[in-house]
């Protein structure tokens, strides 16, 4: 028995997920995830497509993509975004992985382990952080006016949350150490797409 596209749900746990992986040939794991994300930890057999790439090349990706695909980042916030681009273009058939890799490998899913870094999500709130501390000291010690580096980087950090978008989550995935040797290009990941179908 197969669920149709018409019965795919919004999103799925890693229960569902491993239920679907050993039932489903035509079963398309994309890890939208940074490079550097998917080198320390992802789904065996899962295809990486960075959220940066898939944005720029929405229509293109949602040509390749099969009936039965499921979306996994971190968390599941960046799955998401992924998931309204596909839908924006007319793929509405997509899945979110429910708590995203971490959650599927602590489900005892497969998964491929390699070097471990921190994921995006803990870049940002160091960053965040870090930013505010050095804005209030700053602020303190050097000029009143540079409180306001504080108070700028809590506006961001509410606008991504009213958002569901994240620009220093952004600008950090194209950082080095976020970036991987094996970071595919659009062709590159088109083609896997291409060569799975």
């Amino acid at each position: 028995m197969t669920e149709s596209t018409a019965t795919m749900p919004a999103t799925v746990d890693p229960a569902t997920l491993k239920e679907w992986a050993a039932r489903h040939d035509d079963l398309m794991v994309v890890d939208v995830r940074s490079g550097a994300e998917f080198d320390s930890l992802h789904i065996k057999g899962s295809y990486h497509v960075p959220l940066p790439l898939l944005s720029e090349h929405t229509e293109e990706f949602a040509e390749r993509l099969g009936t039965r695909v499921v979306l996994v980042c971190q968390s599941g916030a960046r799955a998401e975004q992924a998931q309204q681009r596909l839908a924006a273009v007319g793929l509405p058939t997509v899945s979110v992985l429910e708590g995203g890799v971490p959650a599927f490998a602590a489900a005892g899913g497969e998964v491929v382990r390699g070097a471990q870094t921190w994921a995006l999500e803990r870049q940002v709130r160091m960053t965040a952080g870090s930013l505010v501390l050095a804005g209030i000291l700053a602020g303190r010690f050097v000029s009143p006016r540079l409180r306001l580096v504080a108070g700028g980087v809590g506006a961001g950090l509410a606008f991504s949350a009213a958002t569901n978008s994240c620009a220093m989550g952004r600008m950090l995935s194209w950082m080095p150490w976020n970036r991987s040797a094996g970071e595919p290009t659009a062709h590159q990941a088109l083609q896997r797409l291409r060569d799975a179908a």
